[in-house]
């Protein structure tokens, strides 16, 4: 499978300067990014799937050549009107799958997010969770060889984010996936490591049990949330 090696990553808006040399060896895969508002968890994924030009750095991928990501943002748009065939089907199209092979690739992104059964239902009418199951589906309607996606479960109730974080770790199985999240609980369910960003740097990368802290527990806290907060603590001084 696929691996991702960043080196040395500088990138910002203008004179402003977010991520200050990033060094992250991604693996196969889900792999969660977290990191306090403002760190530069989005900066670091528009770079990822080449939205953003980092001003200084590199991104290289091991063991593919013409490497498609596919990438779900935080906040992403449907025309509520359409069918939801029809708008999986379109985004396959925008992502250069030909016009000939969209519908079945349409067809095979919705029965990988099992919403086959919504495909001739409108977007409108989709609840939260088939939403972002939607969101999902259109990151893989052209057959990406890395997804990455955005806070996936944001908004979501209990039973919703549970059916995502399922989805996502069953995607991981065949592709590797990128997460970046602020919901320790779904690093905890869904991912085998994980990155932290703090202040435009990479403060930690490992499994997710080497950032646990066993002895959370008696300060009220599960071990992440503990091991998270000791980190950030750290990365401060």
């Amino acid at each position: 499978m696929l691996s991702i090696q960043i080196q040395g990553v500088v990138a910002g808006y203008g004179r402003r300067q977010v991520l200050r040399g990033v060094d992250w060896d991604v693996r196969p895969g889900v792999t969660g990014l977290l990191g306090p508002n403002g760190a530069g968890k989005t900066t670091l994924l528009s770079v990822l799937v080449g939205l953003l030009r980092p001003k200084a750095g590199s991104i290289a991928v091991r063991g593919g050549e013409d490497v498609r990501f596919g990438f779900v943002p935080q906040r992403f748009s449907m025309a509520g009107g359409m069918r939801l065939f029809d708008a999986i089907s379109y985004t396959a199209w925008v992502n250069g799958v030909a016009r000939a092979d969209r519908d079945a690739a349409a067809r095979r992104a919705l029965a990988a997010v099992d919403l086959t059964d919504k495909a001739e239902d409108r977007v409108k009418t989709l609840s939260g969770g088939q939403r972002q199951r939607a969101g999902i589906a259109a990151g893989l309607a052209h057959e990406p060889d890395v997804l990455v996606l955005d806070e996936p479960t944001v908004g979501l109730d209990a039973g919703q984010r549970w059916r995502v974080r399922d989805l996502i770790v069953e995607i991981g199985r065949t592709h590797p996936v990128i997460v970046s999240t602020h919901l320790l609980e779904d690093v905890s369910h869904m991912c085998e490591r994980v990155g932290v960003l703090a202040g435009g740097r990479l403060v930690f990368a490992g499994t997710v049990t080497e950032l646990e802290a066993p002895d959370g527990s008696r300060a009220r806290r599960s071990p992440i949330e503990a091991g998270y907060e000791r980190l950030l603590e750290a990365s401060a001084e």
